[in-house]
């Protein structure tokens, strides 16, 4: 069994709004996650990028996705979803074409991209002017600092009665 059929369930559960603290285990601790809206570091601030997701949007999932695993060396793989993501945000349907690239040492996810439009999030090495993506990432971290705090800085959700 690869990396893919243990890691997929959980992020199929992460992108629906669905998430549990178990989802969360296939991060390493030191684990980073981003996208064009934010780039976080650690398990919590990825828990608090994931928890957020209901609250912004009535309905998140991806539909449809195909997948690809790589062994860059050993211990070391690389999975990549092609997917397509549905979104609903103030009674509008929003759907998106992604590429996820998980890499993977030990069998952690040690990074997470999600690449909207299958484009890497700009930064100092994507943008042709550095100074904008340093600019962009300076952003980013600032969207993702403000939403870990309104997140309670990671904690796990209290199960429903």
């Amino acid at each position: 069994m690869g990396f893919s059929e243990t890691i997929m369930p959980h992020i199929l559960n992460l992108y629906a709004s669905r998430a549990t603290a178990r989802d969360f285990e296939i991060y390493a601790d030191n684990a980073t996650f981003e996208d064009p809206l934010m780039c976080a570091n650690g398990t919590k601030q990825i828990k608090s990028a994931f928890y957020s997701l209901p609250k912004v949007f009535k309905e998140s999932r991806i539909v449809e996705y195909t997948v690809k695993e790589n062994e860059v060396s050993p211990g070391k793989h690389e999975v990549l979803v092609d997917n397509k993501q549905y979104y609903k945000f103030m009674g509008k349907d929003i759907n998106m074409i992604s590429l996820i690239k998980l890499y993977i040492e030990n069998g952690k996810v040690v990074r997470h991209e999600d690449w909207w439009d299958k484009k890497p999030p700009g930064s100092r090495e994507t943008e042709k002017i550095p100074m904008l993506g340093r600019v962009m990432e300076a952003m980013r971290r600032g969207a993702m600092l403000a939403t870990h705090a309104m997140m309670g800085f990671g904690k796990d959700p209290q199960p429903k009665n």
